[in-house]
């Protein structure tokens, strides 16, 4: 109930274009304070299958440029004309760090479950920012730590989930505020964790799992964990101008 635009869309498409927890819910979330006007110009970085990208489009009639590292543009042009939106998502096949727009171009920039693989570097932002008009937007919305570890990883999370490659990537709620604010290149304006989060997160696994497409060990890990560690932030700010 929580996620009413969400709920507009066919579960089987969603899970057949899912790349992570339910994307279309974090996006939802995202946008509760991610301020988005009609025409504005937005980046949709590490957009997947590009169904966060269309939902932007058709949510709130903004432009928007489809930006992936891991699915190519001509795969997902075929997913923005299937649904209707060739006028206003562009499909994009680019490396976050590697980004092939003028600066200043975009009014805001959205990022949901991705910017935790590129966006921990401390120089990231840096070069990310200038993408963004001043005075425009930056949001997040990663999975992270609902608190620190104490005495290394939980048991719990280190059975089939904790991949130490990718999940060290996963972070406090307090230190994704610090980081981007840390520069003083946006002024954060919210910064806060999705309420029972895990329970969602629960949720979308468990429906995974009877479609047989969920990722082994990660429901028993959430079930487990009962939100003491596994959880959702959200961070958005605004671009401070340049000297």
């Amino acid at each position: 109930p929580r996620y009413p635009r969400s709920n507009a869309y066919d579960d089987a498409r969603v899970i057949e274009n899912m790349m992570g927890p339910n994307p279309l819910w974090l996006m939802e979330w995202l946008t509760e304070a991610a301020p988005l006007k009609p025409g504005m110009r937005v980046l949709d970085l590490g957009c997947g299958k590009a169904m966060t990208s269309i939902f932007l489009a058709q949510a709130f009639d903004v432009e928007v440029w489809a930006t992936d590292l891991w699915i190519s543009a001509s795969d997902n042009w075929e997913r923005i004309r299937a649904a209707g939106v060739t006028d206003r998502v562009f499909p994009i096949h680019a490396d976050a760090r590697k980004l092939p727009f003028a600066h200043g171009f975009f009014d805001a920039a959205l990022s949901v479950d991705a910017y935790h693989y590129f966006g921990t570097d401390d120089l990231f932002l840096g070069t990310f920012a200038p993408y963004i008009r001043p005075g425009g937007c930056l949001g997040i919305a990663v999975p992270g730590l609902m608190q620190p570890f104490d005495g290394g990883v939980p048991n719990h999370l280190l059975e089939d989930f904790w991949d130490g490659r990718e999940c060290f990537s996963f972070h406090t709620l307090d230190w994704w505020s610090g980081h981007l604010a840390q520069t003083g290149l946006i002024s954060i304006e919210a910064a806060d964790s999705l309420e029972d989060g895990w329970k969602d997160w629960l949720r979308f696994c468990e429906l995974l799992d009877e479609t047989g497409k969920g990722w082994p060990g990660e429901t028993a890990a959430v079930r487990a964990d009962r939100g003491a560690y596994l959880g959702f932030h959200r961070v958005v700010g605004s671009v401070n101008p340049t000297k």
